[in-house]
């Protein structure tokens, strides 16, 4: 049994932020911290005071954690970034919204002493004396200070304040890991002071010292449990009188906490047990769990739940069965062909889902290099008379004004080469699209070609494929490419235009060409020629698309198993350290790295032989680095034993705090079932005689700050937790419970009771009491559990 906590993130929009720039605007971009750790950072805006960014993000941490803040910036190009202003979200706040946070929040100034991160080792004890009893105060250590200087550290010392006494610690000069190892002593008086006050300081020479933050105690308590030891939390002075808010803009943010008990498999077996048998083949009928469960959920959490059923089905091998058992459920209800698949209904949520999680590599690959391209060129694209802005061609001192003509002719041509370009890479990739998505369409398509199988209708299979491929898939990953992760950046003004008319001409192929597409807006009739011979193009990439029978189905899918399609791969830098020279940021090497389930590898360039640089088995922890190491950011550690099982690490650098994270969660992942995971490590490097973290000089010393193994963000290409899976699923029955008991009285005493599917020679079976039998023995099996009660 096992807590998980998840925090799903979208930050939306911002709105009336304050101008940074010389030119009366700001370029402001987010970035997204869980207890002073920086997780996210979103595209940058430019130019603007209103900025969009609508960034989705799902984040695995412990349930330990504390806060969540979001830092707005100002991007420079030349000089430090500005802090704009945050918002900053307890863990008390969100558990408070069930629902989740959503709307504008306020941003707030960034004070430095409320800036304040990291933990400090304390004994306190209350000891007698010759006269009175006095009050011990032992400051061990403390770590993951913030660092103040510009040097990446601090200089930390603690300040011991009781009773009108203050005592202070020696300074650690350069660490934000300090050890002290200091005793202090108070006189304990009847009505003295009631709290201990240990603060920690940065030490500076010529400035004030900046405060790190404190600890108050309070020593009534401590005087009845006579002595207490462990970590406590830095606190921040919140002393300060805080200035009106709003004067800095506002946020708009969509934030979520889910708190999970996760029990053992065998718990949820009867209830995926149950599912999985309402969902293969021959064994559907009226009435079934699957339609029951998509009545009774809500508009707004169905995608949720669509996502949920079907990386369970998947994790089953069933996913194609289950869409299958969904297309006929909405056949069933439509009788209009230009109706189908329209609406949000549970089979096309379902279906979104599953092309991110089973063909996100395939769209990768096809549309990836037509994306790149437009960003690349940058090329100005209109078609609508209304916008066209007309500029100056020409070398120097031969200008001349660039007619409408001419704009509208070029802006044909370029989108024409674009959308001839995609689809010829989309006919090419037929062998590369997964097997299990060639099935699923092909059950789409003969679904509906058996429900609407008249000569009229003979485009409506081919425009039912496509409304999920082209409508739901590819066309929103050219809208917003960075949301598919197929670009780092959000396009500018220009780019985006362009992305705009090449997804509403995939619509026009899409749709088929049809009347009522090319009616919607005139100045889209340039580009029919190429439509037309995109519809022809199309119709045959979905006819071979299709055509795959189940042993081919099979053979397919064991040649991609034994490819082992990488986890992550990417440039990084890499710097492994020998012997006891100085490290410097100029001796990492560039290199293609590839993350599978077996190994972290390496190669010059990534069509190169690959070289295995450590085995996955043999990965201990995967941590950041701190900046003053190298000198450098974004630097993360590998720390593996190698062949004699000694320590050793890695030291890679990435190019963004992004793929710093990215990197760490996809390593995190593939090993977190490794024995001999690491407790504890060193965030410095061993140079010279000692850690520059902790200045240890024992090389094997215990690691000075904790791993955060736990600490992944969610990926398209995740591995399934079918466990996890299974328990969500049943949260969300047991908050529709109500409705599926009132549904089973209601079928218990209609026309259909007892009518359930049965085998031969078996009783008619009750589906819906089953679930319900199911829902309560999982409710009981978490009261038991030591967790506690299940969730609300």
């Amino acid at each position: 049994m096992a807590k998980r906590s998840s925090l799903s993130i979208r930050i939306v929009e911002g709105k009336n932020l304050p101008a940074k720039d010389i030119t009366g605007s700001s370029d402001p971009y987010c970035i997204v911290k869980v207890d002073n750790e920086p997780i996210i950072r979103t595209a940058t805006v430019w130019k603007t005071l209103c900025p969009f960014w609508g960034e989705e993000y799902e984040v695995h941490l412990p349930p330990t954690f504390h806060s969540v803040a979001f830092y707005v910036m100002d991007e420079d190009a030349l000089s430090r970034d500005d802090v704009i202003g945050k918002v900053c979200l307890t863990r008390d706040t969100l558990a408070a919204h069930p629902k989740g946070f959503s709307g504008w929040a306020h941003l707030t100034e960034v004070d430095p002493d409320e800036e304040v991160q990291g933990e400090i080792h304390l004994r306190l004890e209350v000891v007698p004396g010759t006269r009175a009893c006095r009050l011990r105060c032992s400051v061990l250590e403390a770590r993951d200070l913030a660092p103040k200087d510009r040097n990446g550290a601090s200089d930390p010392f603690v300040r011991v304040r009781y009773n009108g006494r203050t005592q202070e610690t020696s300074i650690v000069k350069k660490s934000c890991y300090p050890r002290w190892n200091e005793t202090f002593e108070f006189e304990l008086e009847e009505g003295a002071a009631e709290v201990l006050c240990v603060e920690a300081w940065d030490w500076d020479l010529v400035s004030r010292n900046d405060f790190l933050g404190k600890v108050v105690v309070n020593v009534q308590r401590l005087w009845a449990a006579q002595r207490e030891e462990g970590w406590f939390r830095l606190q921040p002075d919140q002393s300060k009188s805080r200035r009106e808010e709003g004067h800095l803009g506002s946020l708009q943010l969509e934030v979520r906490l889910r708190d999970e008990t996760v029990l053992p498999s065998s718990c949820y077996q009867p209830l995926v047990q149950l599912l999985c048998r309402e969902v293969k083949p021959g064994t559907q009928g009226p009435g079934q769990l699957i339609s029951l469960i998509e009545e009774t959920t809500s508009t707004e959490c169905r995608q949720e739940v669509a996502t949920t059923l079907l990386k369970l089905f998947l994790g089953q091998g069933l996913a194609k069965d289950f869409l299958d058992l969904l297309f006929q459920l909405e056949l069933s209800r439509t009788s209009e062909a230009n109706t189908l698949f329209r609406s949000n209904s549970l089979a096309s949520k379902s279906m979104e889902s599953f092309l991110k999680v089973a063909g996100m590599r395939y769209l990768h690959g096809v549309l990836g290099p037509i994306i790149d391209r437009v960003f690349e060129e940058k090329k100005y694209v209109e078609l609508d008379p209304s916008k066209v802005e007309v500029k100056d061609v020409g070398c120097s001192g031969l200008h001349r004004p660039q007619t409408e003509a001419e704009v509208l002719e070029q802006s044909v041509q370029t989108l024409c080469a674009h959308l001839g370009a995609l689809l010829s890479a989309l006919s090419r990739s037929v062998r590369a699209c997964p097997a299990v998505v060639r099935a699923t369409f092909r059950q789409l398509f003969r679904r509906v070609r058996e429900r609407f199988p008249s000569a009229q209708d003979e485009n409506v299979p081919f425009i039912a494929v496509t409304s999920f491929l082209c409508l739901r898939f590819v066309s929103p990953a050219i809208l917003a490419p960075k949301l598919f992760h197929l670009r780092e950046r959000h396009a500018d003004a220009r780019t985006s235009r362009t992305l705009l008319l090449l997804a509403k001409a995939v619509q026009n192929v899409g749709n088929m060409d049809t009347p009522a597409s090319r009616a919607k807006e005139a100045w889209m009739e340039p580009l029919q020629p190429t439509v037309r011979q995109g519809v022809a193009q199309l119709k045959d990439f979905i006819t071979k698309l299709v055509d795959i029978q189940e042993k081919d189905e099979l053979d397919l899918q064991r040649a991609l198993s034994l490819q082992a399609p990488p986890v992550k791969e990417g440039p990084l830098f890499i710097h492994r350290t020998k012997g006891k020279g100085p490290l410097t940021s100029s001796s990492f090497k560039k290199l293609h790295f590839s993350l599978t389930t077996e190994a972290l590898s390496f190669a010059k360039t990534p069509s190169s032989k690959k070289s295995t640089l450590i085995k996955l088995a043999n990965i201990r922890a995967a941590e950041k680095v701190e900046e003053k190491s190298f000198s450098s950011s974004h630097v993360m550690q590998v720390i593996y034993t190698d062949d004699a099982g000694k320590l050793q690490t890695a030291y890679l650098q990435c190019k963004s705090v992004n793929e710093l994270n990215q990197w760490l969660s996809a390593l995190r992942k593939v090993c977190i079932n490794n024995t001999g995971l690491l407790g504890s490590y060193h965030p410095g490097i061993f140079r010279g005689d000692k850690w520059s973290c902790c200045h240890q000089r024992d090389k094997t010393d215990l690691g000075c700050n904790k791993t955060r193994s736990w600490v992944t963000l969610q990926e398209w290409n995740d591995p399934l937790d079918h466990d996890l899976e299974a328990q969500l699923i049943y949260r969300h029955l047991l908050g529709v419970e109500a409705a599926l008991r009132e549904k089973h009285r209601q079928l218990s005493t209609g026309p259909e009771a007892g009518r359930g599917p049965t085998g031969p020679g078996e009783a008619p079976r009750d589906p819906l009491a089953e679930l319900l039998q199911v829902l309560g023995d999982l409710q009981e099996a978490h009261r038991s559990s030591p967790a506690g009660s299940p969730p609300s």
